[in-house]
């Protein structure tokens, strides 16, 4: 094989657009597989779509220096980035682009450095890291490609290496986390970075690039913790740090400005002073969240770097005090930045059927954005954008969606607060119970994020694959209920309507006191209406809702408060 010293821009150029290729034509065979044995898996599709925006920010950059387009990649991935594992993606290219980005070309030692700049942003971008997913991936095939580069000049065999322990890391998913090893699988986000850096090596290689897996393959690729967050979940009734500070810099401009820009220098000091830290930095402005009991320190940090375009600090324990002064600062804030006349605060959710559509649009959300695919970071800024208001609240419904989030959280030029909602009807729950419009941001925020236990959310849908999981033998077409996202439920022969009266009857208890049922595409009113009347062979006393959701996957979505 053909010793390579020197990555061109040209050659760089055909590994992002056979990575961007290779992700794609894997999407639906990715999507096909789960933990959870559910037809909603859509790691396949959100890695693709984020690694095309990438491909295609690099095509469109009209600088030709190598550097400047690994800028335009990260830059593109993170604003196409959808779900945490598109999100993380993104993470791992900004790195990569930081480490080269005065590279005309790049050497072997080169790639490795950007291979390790990718694994450090990313775990950096997550508060908590969870070990057994594509973190250990790119982290392994880091360390991998450092060591090769100590000993050869040739980066074929730098990225051929990487790719090795990127595989052997891959493999070695379950014994890390118990989910994955229950039912025998390994994490499909780190199957996915594993593709990106095979099309890598097989261009540099000089070799076909492998466009599909093998069938053969296929059971080794699942989503670890689909349904679950990778980011830390606060509680606004247990703060620790008291100030929601918020601030952007313009980098090495202004008088106050007398320190060199560097991430990690800025990021650690940050780190030191509070938690629920996201420093992004994007050409020549960084911007910071971060809470803190020194807001001040936050503020005084940044302007060593540059000049402040934008700072906001909000006392999280102080909110009822001062809710009327924060209403009537964002109603002057609205007025002078030309608002045209949107709402005080926007309610951003997510939904997929036209029956939930409307539900959420009579409860008051200002703009929603069909799930049926995640919604990128960028989706969900033009989403706040278009609600010309001057705050919003984002509902996710849906756990993948909260790195998107928190992406336009701090890339939106308007506040933005996300209620962490991981299902539709935990959405409505927080819309219709906890939302006042006569309220604050933040007490909109802590209201709705406190309406979030008070739900039980089940559904019912089709398992596409066998397994064993939490003690249930599962077979390819059975019924299976999911409480929560955790599967109780299975029955054989695709018995949806035994499958939902039964996981109904796990949601119930001597508290329960409303059922909300909502019918999807593969279900009708009557059975519905045979799911109520065996509820009130449970309790006679429940009382029960019944709406036409008309949403996909799932026949049957259910609420019990």
């Amino acid at each position: 094989m053909e010793v390579v010293t020197t990555i061109t821009n040209d050659e760089f150029g055909k590994m992002i657009n056979a990575a961007a290729d290779a992700l794609k034509n894997n999407a639906e065979k990715i999507n096909k597989l789960n933990v959870f044995p559910v037809p909603d898996g859509d790691t396949g599709t959100n890695m693709t779509l984020s690694m095309a925006s990438g491909a295609e920010y690099e095509r469109n950059e009209n600088d030709t220096h190598l550097g400047k387009l690994a800028q335009a990649t990260a830059k593109g991935l993170l604003m196409g980035a959808r779900g945490n594992s598109g999100v993380i993606l993104s993470q791992i290219f900004r790195g990569f682009a930081a480490k080269i980005a005065d590279k005309q070309t790049l050497s072997a030692r080169d790639l490795a450095d950007a291979l390790m700049g990718g694994a450090e942003t990313a775990y950096k971008a997550v508060m908590k890291p969870t070990e057994g997913t594509i973190l250990t991936v790119i982290r392994e095939a880091a360390s991998a490609a450092n060591q090769t580069a100590k000993k050869t000049d040739d980066a074929t065999q730098v990225l051929g290496d990487a790719l090795e322990a990127a595989e052997k890391a891959l493999a070695s998913t379950p014994e890390l986390l118990p989910v994955l090893k229950e039912v025998g699988v390994v994490d499909s986000g780190g199957q996915g970075l594993v593709i990106v850096l095979s099309a890598f090596y097989a261009v540099l290689s000089g070799q076909e690039v492998k466009t599909e897996l093998d069938n053969a393959n296929l059971d080794a690729m699942v989503l670890s913790l689909h349904n679950a967050g990778v980011q830390g979940e606060l509680n606004p009734e247990d703060i620790q740090y008291g100030y929601c500070t918020e601030i952007m810099v313009d980098i090495a401009k202004g008088t106050t400005y007398n320190q060199k820009f560097d991430y990690d220098t800025f990021y650690n000091h940050l780190a030191g002073l509070g938690d629920s830290l996201l420093v992004i930095n994007d050409d020549d402005v960084v911007k910071v969240h971060v809470h803190t009991e020194d807001p001040g320190d936050v503020i005084n940090w940044g302007t060593q770097f540059g000049s402040l375009r934008k700072v906001k600090v909000d006392n999280m324990r102080n909110q009822q005090a001062e809710a009327a002064s924060v209403a009537a600062e964002q109603k002057s804030q609205s007025a002078d930045e030309g608002s045209e006349n949107g709402p005080e605060i926007a309610i951003i959710t997510t939904a997929a059927g036209e029956g939930i559509k409307e539900i959420f649009a009579s409860a008051g959300a200002t703009v929603i954005i069909d799930s049926k695919q995640a919604p990128a970071t960028q989706d969900l800024l033009q989403a706040i954008k278009d609600s010309h208001a001057a705050s919003a609240i984002i509902l996710p419904n849906d756990g993948n969606i909260f790195m998107a989030a928190e992406q336009a959280v701090s890339l939106a030029d308007v506040p933005v607060k996300v209620v962490k909602t991981k299902t539709i009807q935990q959405g409505l729950t927080a819309l219709v119970l906890g939302y006042d419009q006569l309220k604050s941001l933040d007490e909109n925020e802590a209201a709705m994020s406190a309406m979030i236990p008070e739900v039980k959310s089940g559904s019912v849908t089709t398992s596409v694959r066998d397994t064993t999981i939490n003690g249930l033998s599962i077979q390819a077409g059975d019924a299976i209920g999911l409480l929560d996202g955790e599967i109780v439920v299975a029955v054989p022969d695709a018995n949806v309507d035994q499958a939902a009266s039964e996981l109904l009857a796990k949601m119930v208890d001597e508290d329960s006191e409303v059922v909300t049922i909502y019918y999807g595409q593969d279900a009708t009113a009557n059975a519905a209406e045979a799911l109520q009347t065996a509820g009130e062979a449970l309790d006679d006393e429940l009382e029960f809702e019944i709406h036409d959701g008309g949403q996909p996957l799932y026949p049957i979505l259910l609420s019990v408060e």
